[in-house]
């Protein structure tokens, strides 16, 4: 056993300069001292309860191991018997941390997109404990079991309204790094509140896959949708109305402004961008299309493929001018995915690329479980949209 916590002279200690904590810390030792003489309570009461029918057990030495605890490591030595039936409860047989604390404080850490090493290093001064990167990886490994339950939970019957978008990052696979498509997808509830009802990954973004993602929301029990936005992927409208026929699709302005400027000179995007705007902004749908007329008039010759792909979508595109500014707000562009998007990119910024999808996966839940803290508020102005959303549907 270890030497006895002198408590006159730790406060000697303490006032001398001695650490409280961490390594070698005064509290260290105080922690040993008692954990220790807890389980020496525990083998008494063990051997105590067999009464005279087991006379030939007893102690027969320690067994040691190291210790991390919130105040530093230590070195415990857990008593045992001679045949091998003690099972300590205070510090279990294969348990080598005592208390949860560390493991709450680097999944914090890890959810803010720090390294491991930088994480190491942090516990180190923070506790005087070292971490192995491999060890770092088993603790945050347990998020992957807090993922599948979050990817299969029950949904709700009803969204007004959801938006889905992707994202990609490069992923090892068979022994190289590929892009592959994070899918996202945020729905409103009927309170008004948002919410990440799914992520998928798939090699990747494609509408016979999004398909596969909504089919999963109904599955889970998502029943009907009033309206979804969306980018312009080809035949992404079609997936979403043969899982819901009745909702409405509204294509992402903001989508299809950039990629319309992709086919402007630089010399005239700021001239082209300021008529563009007098179509999306318009008052109305026939005010949108006379501006687009305009438009054509003016840089159809130059630019007719950028007017074209305005035309061509324009069933899609001009959905929303028929809602008030309220509803129009919310559904013209995916702009909520994108900052959910933002907040991924932060987490992932010093990551080149991740060794699977397990690895990415665990670090984009941290980003929603920060992103949703939040969204505790509903959407502004919500109570006068929904009474608005009666009326349409």
């Amino acid at each position: 056993m270890g030497k006895e916590f002198n408590i006159e002279k730790a406060a000697q200690e303490l006032l001398s300069g001695k650490k409280l904590t961490g390594k070698d810390g005064i509290l260290t030792s105080l922690i040993k001292e008692l954990v220790e003489t807890a389980l020496e309570a525990e083998i008494t009461s063990h051997l105590n309860s067999r009464g005279d029918t087991d006379i030939s057990n007893r102690r027969n030495g320690y067994n040691k191991k190291t210790i991390k605890s919130s105040s530093g490591s230590f070195e415990l030595e857990t008593p045992r018997d001679r045949k091998g039936e003690f099972e300590p409860q205070i510090v279990k047989k294969y348990q080598t941390t005592l208390s949860d604390e560390i493991e709450g404080k680097i999944l914090s850490m890890y959810g803010l997109g720090m390294s491991y090493q930088d994480i190491s290093t942090h516990i180190t001064d923070l506790y005087g404990i070292s971490v192995s990167p491999s060890a770092l990886s088993d603790i945050t490994d347990k998020i992957i079991v807090k993922v599948k339950e979050w990817q299969q939970r029950p949904l709700e019957s009803f969204y007004p309204f959801i938006w889905l978008d992707a994202i990609h990052y490069k992923i090892k696979d068979n022994g190289r790094y590929v892009s592959k498509a994070v899918y996202t997808v945020i729905g409103v509830n009927i309170r008004g509140v948002k919410e990440v009802l799914g992520l998928y990954i798939n090699d990747s973004e494609g509408a016979n896959f999004w398909l596969q993602v909504l089919t999963d929301l109904q599955n889970r029990g998502v029943e009907d949708i009033l309206i979804a936005s969306v980018d312009g992927l080809k035949g992404f409208p079609e997936a979403i109305g043969s899982i819901y026929p009745k909702t409405e699709v509204q294509l992402c302005i903001i989508h299809k402004i950039r990629n319309s400027v992709r086919y402007v000179s630089s010399k005239n995007q700021k001239a082209f961008m300021k008529d563009l705007k007098l179509v999306y902004h318009a008052v109305n749908e026939r005010a949108a299309f006379d501006a687009l007329d305009e438009l054509e008039r003016k840089w159809g010759d130059k630019y007719p493929v950028a007017i074209s792909s305005w035309r061509n979508k324009w069933h899609k595109l001009s959905n929303y001018f028929k809602y008030p500014e309220d509803i129009r707000r919310i559904i013209y562009t995916t702009d909520i995915i994108e900052s959910v998007h933002r907040q991924f990119r932060k987490l992932t910024k010093t990551k080149g690329g991740f060794p699977n999808e397990d690895s990415l996966l665990k670090l984009l839940y941290m980003g929603i479980l920060n992103a949703q803290k939040r969204w505790t508020m509903p959407i502004k102005n919500w109570s006068l949209t929904l009474s608005q959303l009666l009326i349409f549907f």
